[in-house]
């Protein structure tokens, strides 16, 4: 998948929300500094996605040039369960990436809310 193994990256961002997809390397690297202030010649790994959630793009800097990784999932009603919050970035860890490659959402199931007395009147 990368040329150097995930777990030499100091960390791992997901941008929550939609990235337009059609952007490139300086683009991605755009968004990094920008909107989320980091910089994006660290040892870090970026991964974006778009609307569609079928495919992200994994930004990278190796010392020498920046790196871009592109999957898409070609199977049918394959998503990826990509964090929806917009203008957000997570740093995640190994783990969580596993998650996400593997179709799971890297956010906890929910369960049921704290009821209330007044809730029931």
């Amino acid at each position: 998948m990368l040329l150097k193994p995930v777990e030499a990256y100091e960390h791992i961002y997901v941008t929550c929300g939609v990235t337009d997809m059609r952007k490139g390397i300086h683009g991605l690297a755009c968004i990094v500094r920008e909107t989320f202030g980091l910089d994006p010649f660290g040892n870090s790994l970026f991964l974006f996605c778009g609307r569609s959630r079928k495919f992200f793009k994994c930004l990278s800097w190796d010392k020498s040039g920046f790196e871009l990784y592109y999957k898409r999932l070609d199977s049918r009603g394959a998503l990826f369960k990509w964090p929806a919050s917009p203008e957000e970035v997570r740093n995640i860890n190994t783990a969580q990436l596993k998650q996400l490659m593997d179709g799971f959402s890297i956010d906890p199931p929910k369960g049921f809310e704290e009821v209330k007395e007044r809730d029931f009147y």
